[in-house]
């Protein structure tokens, strides 16, 4: 496996050509610091001065000045339709991304949440495709979860795959 230089900085605009590719999934395009690996295998680095958020990120330009893209990679989804508004509001309690759409809500893919949707009277339809959610209002690009306030016991907790947090 080659080696490429590091990371000098992060595009938000397509260069005029592009080296390689990362194929990056949701939970992957969240990072600070990370060794990743390009389409053709090469390996580079990633060192950021703090967490990311890469959706709002075409790629990479490296140290010689070569770019890399960054793909969303494709994901196993649920493409929700029936009542919106009420099931938008329990995938929300649940601090679950969701991509909003016209006619459909899409998470990525949860049995757990499918079954409760169903039984909610949603009509799913699984997919693959790349997931990209709505930005959190309290996060940069991330639904992050939330603190209710002084005495935040009201049901449910805010444990994610990224650990117990709170915004305040």
């Amino acid at each position: 496996m080659s080696s490429l230089p590091p990371v000098s900085r992060l595009l938000s605009e397509v260069p005029a050509t592009w080296h390689d590719a990362v194929v990056l999934d949701y939970e992957a395009r969240l990072l600070r610091r990370k060794r990743l690996i390009t389409l053709s295998g090469a390996a580079f680095l990633v060192d950021l001065p703090t967490v990311t958020n890469l959706d709002a990120h075409t790629g990479f330009e490296l140290a010689d000045g070569r770019c890399i893209q960054i793909v969303p990679a494709e994901e196993d989804v649920l493409i929700i339709t029936g009542d919106l508004p009420r099931l938008a509001w329990h995938i929300g309690n649940r601090h679950t991304p969701c991509r909003i759409a016209r006619d459909s809500l899409i998470i990525r893919a949860d049995h757990v949440l499918e079954a409760m949707l169903r039984q909610l009277g949603a009509e799913i339809r699984p997919a693959r495709q790349p997931f990209a959610p709505e930005g959190g209002a309290y996060g940069t690009g991330r639904t992050m979860g939330h603190a209710h306030g002084p005495g935040d016991a009201h049901g449910h907790d805010h444990t994610h795959d990224h650990g117990p947090h709170s915004h305040g």
